[in-house]
């Protein structure tokens, strides 16, 4: 199979999924269960398990684990943007059935959004190599600051772009269903169409920190394009799912940031002393898996307490 072929049938098979998501699967707009929303986050991992595979026996095994870990950062990191998003839906007072409407274009921009980055950035480093250093120093920047802005609240009303629009066109007071226009007297945007200019603006900084980290583990673009597309693929069931589970997982914000401080340190690192990828997968894993012990471990200690 050629690279040109691979990138029209993968384009070709995301065109079809967000079809399907649109129109079949969720053609009505609701709520995910739990149940749900943890079954459509295990097909969606299922889904990129599989590509991954395919991906090995076409381009080898290294060609895999790149990707494997392209994806596990991506996942890793929406972990935290999900929770943006559900501050911003609070502030707004989305309703919970419009929830995934929004998400779903504020997807379809994402992946533009991703598209454009990535090839910027793989022709950047290419062309100009030191530029991977000036990404690995922003990745530990992005890291430690995390730590220290850990529950820092969202304020949707400081948005530039929500500010300029709401000065420039006349917005609806309520939410008129899946509508982002209504005609009344005029043509009037709904709050809906502010929510997604809010997700689009945050998924498009949350990209500034999630691509660099991605090209610090390969500059092959199908890899980087494809594992960047499956987690956005996924995000929607992901974020009802982590809707519920975030109070259970406090440490889950540091085990991200110190997969930040890791992929940034390996991208200036890259020259002296490279880091296999497999490493750092493992790495990367051990990270957020103590992470995430660490919070469960707190919780069950917590809950124990009154007995004792």
């Amino acid at each position: 199979m050629t690279e040109t072929l691979a990138w029209i049938l993968f384009n070709a098979f995301v065109s079809v999924m967000l079809v399907l998501d649109l129109f079949v699967f969720h053609r009505r707009s609701e709520t995910l269960s739990m149940k749900q929303a943890l079954g459509w986050t295990a097909f969606w991992i299922s889904l990129a398990a599989i590509f991954a595979v395919l991906l090995g026996a076409w381009q080898g095994r290294s060609a895999a684990l790149e990707f494997s870990t392209g994806y596990v950062i991506e996942l890793s990191l929406s972990a935290d943007n999900l929770f943006i998003f559900l501050m911003v839906f609070r502030y707004f007072h989305l309703p919970p059935e419009e929830q995934h409407h929004v998400l779903f274009w504020g997807i379809i921009g994402a992946i533009i959004m991703r598209a454009v980055f990535i090839f910027a950035g793989v022709g950047l480093i290419r062309r100009f190599h030191w530029v991977l250093y000036g990404f690995g120093a922003f990745l530990v920047f992005t890291g430690i600051r995390m730590i220290f802005k850990h529950g820092a609240q969202v304020r949707p009303e400081r948005n530039p772009l929500v500010r300029a629009f709401r000065r420039v066109f006349p917005v609806t007071d309520t939410y008129e269903g899946s509508k982002f226009f209504v005609r009344r007297d005029q043509i009037y945007a709904t709050p809906l169409l502010l929510v997604l200019i809010v997700v689009e603006t945050t998924d498009l900084i949350f990209a500034i920190d999630s691509i660099p980290a991605v090209l610090s583990i390969t500059l092959n673009s199908f890899i980087v394009y494809t594992s960047n597309i499956f987690a956005i693929l996924g995000l929607r069931s992901l974020f009802f799912a982590l809707s519920s589970l975030l109070s259970l997982f406090e440490y889950l914000h540091y085990g991200i940031s110190g997969v930040l401080v890791f992929v940034g340190m390996k991208m200036i690192l890259s020259h002296s002393y490279p880091i296999r990828t497999e490493i750092s997968l493992a790495v990367i894993a051990t990270i957020l898996l103590v992470a995430i012990g660490a919070s469960l471990w707190k919780r069950k200690r917590l809950g124990e307490a009154p007995a004792a």
